[in-house]
């Protein structure tokens, strides 16, 4: 009798969105009988013929994000790609947070038959949810989708965990004076290939202009990278509004894109990324074992006693802990 994975794999790999949603739903539970079946599945599941193109997006709130990814999502599949689009957000469980009002504000998009939205949760981990979101990014190519849009908010851990787990990463920034220009953390235009300036409409034109130009000029006091072509890093402004400048970001995504598979440095991405990938599951293997030895749970809130009551260190503390696991 086949297992659950089983059927779910049969139908997944025929491209049926029922079986994916389960699938989804499957590799995001926690519970000790799903994880085993959502490992089976995740095992069966066969390598893509063709190695999707992940694409890494972020940007502060109010700049357009939604807008952006229905109208780049919606130039996409009229060119015959199959989209996904997982959107990763540090909000609330319970409540869903802006994620899931992502979903509403593409409504075109969401009913498009080759596109695929799942807004995802961050719950109290961003790590917990970004290590699910590698294995979502499996389900989907196993489902036919050539193009994966790995999305986030805000600035922090959030971008570089996906720039982690995506092939090309996009900095979306609407037009801004030299303050917010001074806001923009080094460390997140260090792992942007590319940063867009939207709303370049209407009265907003010649200060995208501008704020363009500020852009590129930071990007080239930046060191250069290894895995960039002449004119990478580079910034580019676009309206997701009218439409300008869509068409001319996705070529210079495809050109960085083919440009890093004829170096090798595509294939090497993707092999760090397991790596870094193998790194986490340990790191999380054993934060899950902590918690649940109950006499490990006990010595660790006895130095977390301890070290409100500054009578040993956190070094110190954390090297008896270890001890105590490894015993």
């Amino acid at each position: 009798m086949n297992s659950t994975s089983d059927i779910i794999r049969e139908e997944l790999t025929q491209g049926s969105r029922r079986a994916l949603a389960k699938a989804i739903t499957l590799v995001e539970s926690t519970h000790p009988a799903h994880r085993a079946e959502a490992e089976a599945l995740l095992a069966s599941l066969p390598a893509p013929a063709d190695p999707s193109l992940r694409i890494g997006l972020s940007g502060t709130p109010g700049v357009g994000k939604s807008t952006f990814i229905e109208a780049f999502g919606l130039m996409l599949c009229e060119q015959g790609h199959h989209l996904a689009v997982l959107a990763v957000d540090p909000s609330s469980a319970r409540s869903g947070g802006s994620i899931l009002g992502d979903k509403t504000r593409m409504e075109q998009l969401t009913r498009h038959p080759q596109a695929f939205i799942r807004p995802t949760p961050a719950a109290s981990q961003l790590g917990g949810v970004a290590r699910r979101t590698r294995e979502v990014i499996q389900l989907v190519e196993a489902a036919g989708f050539d193009t994966v849009i790995v999305e986030t908010v805000g600035v922090g851990q959030s971008e570089t965990l996906v720039a982690e787990m995506t092939d090309i990463f996009l900095l979306l920034l609407a037009p801004a004076g030299g303050d917010e220009l001074q806001g923009v953390k080094r460390g997140i235009m260090e792992v942007a290939d590319m940063i867009l300036v939207n709303k370049a409409d209407g009265d907003l034109i010649a200060a995208a202009r501008r704020t363009t130009a500020d852009y590129a000029g930071a990007l080239r006091l930046l060191r250069k990278r290894k895995s960039d072509p002449e004119g990478f890093p580079k910034a580019a402004m676009l309206s997701a509004i009218d439409g300008t400048g869509l068409q001319d970001a996705w070529k210079d995504v495809l050109e960085l894109a083919d440009w890093r598979t004829a170096q090798g440095i595509f294939e090497d991405t993707r092999a760090h990324q397991t790596l870094s990938w193998f790194a986490e599951e340990i790191e999380a293997a054993l934060a899950a074992q902590i918690r649940a030895n109950p006499d490990i749970a006990a010595l660790r809130q006895s130095m977390e006693t301890d070290l409100l009551a500054n009578r040993t260190t956190p070094r110190k503390a954390a090297q008896t802990l270890l001890k105590a696991i490894l015993s």
